[in-house]
């Protein structure tokens, strides 16, 4: 048994956690909002953002005091929005376990400085790279949360971290598989968003599968460019992370960027798209990043850059897509 941490209880966190009680660890959430703290504490339940779980595992527990959340910590598995990672992770520096594996399972490019998601927990953390593990794949919470057959990627330059996060979250209904390609990992995890939105907008839009097949695969193509300039493994973008990933996003209504994205198909300004939603998409942020990153590495990045008049100047699906295809004819 491994005590575990986790920081933040939204949907992702919580369901990460029952992932990791369900493996037979000692979990310990910690949050911010009271409510969500008493309800898993008290009730096993997190009835703010996964109410769909009647009863979270008794290995379970919570706390909003940040020095006993991780006094004991193994494993801290950070799960905050990407946007605030920063700022949040800055109360942590001092107080996490000197010998603590840090676990991140947020996606997304940090506005304003275009930084992984490893870079910013490292960073925030003082922390040394052999002590840091990303988990991304086809990750839909509710599902998991249902304990359906799901899969994830746990990726570390260190092999023996990715190994004991790995078994960590090991069950009968989740299945990890490890990597040593961390860059490529946070590259898919982040750059599909962008992806998802551009399909729920065509599907908003009343667009059918050819339309959504030629976004995804267009799609692909570009985050595989772009991380490959960023130092990334091209292979990793075929597999869960990457593909898996990809088509889980822009496949489900579950996933937020997809909906967000066929909101605004549908007509909705991006503020009333956020509104619907409460709150923007993690994909929003990360269009503007995506076409920054591109323009550095010198990679274009059309789909990124047409999303980006989508969010600013409010064009339609229709001249997204012509702007996406242009009317050149080029070689695949």
């Amino acid at each position: 048994m491994t005590n575990i941490t986790v920081l933040g209880a939204g949907a992702w966190g919580t369901t990460f956690g029952q992932v990791l009680a369900d493996a037979g660890n000692s979990v310990t959430m910690w949050a911010i909002e009271p409510e969500i703290v008493e309800g898993i504490r008290d009730h096993h339940h997190n009835a703010v953002r996964l109410p769909s779980v009647e009863r979270l595992p008794e290995n379970m527990t919570a706390t909003g005091d940040r020095a006993e959340a991780v006094r004991d910590a193994e494993i801290v598995v950070v799960a905050i929005a990407a946007q605030a990672a920063r700022k949040a992770l800055a109360d942590f520096r001092d107080i996490i376990p000197a010998h603590a594996i840090v676990v991140s399972l947020m996606k997304g490019i940090e506005r304003g400085t275009n930084k992984r998601m490893d870079e910013v927990v490292r960073e925030a953390l003082d922390l040394p790279e052999n002590r840091f593990v990303a988990v991304s794949g086809p990750n839909l919470s509710k599902e998991i949360a249902a304990r359906e057959p799901s899969a994830t990627v746990v990726a570390s330059t260190n092999p023996y971290a990715a190994a004991k996060v790995a078994n960590a979250c090991s069950t009968s209904y989740f299945h990890p598989f490890t990597s040593n390609d961390v860059i490529g990992l946070e590259m898919c995890g982040s750059l599909k968003n962008v992806v998802a939105l551009a399909v729920g907008m065509a599907r908003g839009a009343g667009y059918g599968e050819n339309t959504a097949a030629m976004i995804e695969t267009r799609g692909l193509a570009e985050l595989t460019a772009l991380g490959k300039a960023a130092g990334a493994d091209p292979k990793t973008f075929a597999g869960l992370a990457g593909v898996g990933d990809l088509i889980a996003t822009c496949g489900s209504p579950l996933s937020r960027n997809y909906t967000f994205g066929a909101n605004l198909g549908k007509g909705l300004t991006v503020e009333e798209a956020t509104k619907v939603s409460n709150g923007v998409a993690e994909g929003v942020p990360t269009t503007d990043a995506v076409v920054a990153l591109g323009d550095q590495l010198h990679v274009p990045t059309p789909l990124a850059f047409a999303m980006s008049h989508v969010l600013h100047e409010g064009i339609s699906c229709e001249q997204m897509l012509g702007e996406l295809f242009g009317t050149e004819i080029t070689a695949e």
